[in-house]
């Protein structure tokens, strides 16, 4: 039979190797910080992004420059006007035939 000395000094040299494991793998699961979500919401916005920069693209010429400058320049209709040198009352019109033509553009595409 063993000594009793030499059994306490193993248990007590086996729960120290345990703990010092058990903090080693705890040290190491928080420095990794949170792991990445396997379905990113970020994934869906840049689909979503990249099917209205097409869609956007696929309009005609004079509707896309008014579209760009009403909603990515956020210009008002009077200086979207004076920028493109066409009247007011064009520059709406335009705008409001580039949304029904980009509606169409992604019927059924996005919700």
């Amino acid at each position: 039979m063993p000594d009793d000395a030499l059994v306490y000094a193993t248990i007590r040299r086996r729960a120290i190797d345990l703990a010092r494991s058990s903090d080693r793998r705890t040290i190491r699961e928080e420095s990794s910080g949170p792991s990445e979500p396997w379905f990113s919401p970020d994934v869906e916005q840049r689909e979503t992004q990249r099917l209205l920069e097409e869609a956007v693209k696929e309009i005609t010429p004079i509707y896309r420059d008014v579209v760009v400058l009403k909603l990515w320049g956020d210009l008002t209709f009077q200086q979207i006007a004076e920028t493109l040198g066409i009247p007011l009352n064009t520059a709406a019109s335009r705008y409001r035939y580039a949304i029904e033509e980009l509606r169409g553009n992604l019927k059924g595409v996005l919700l």
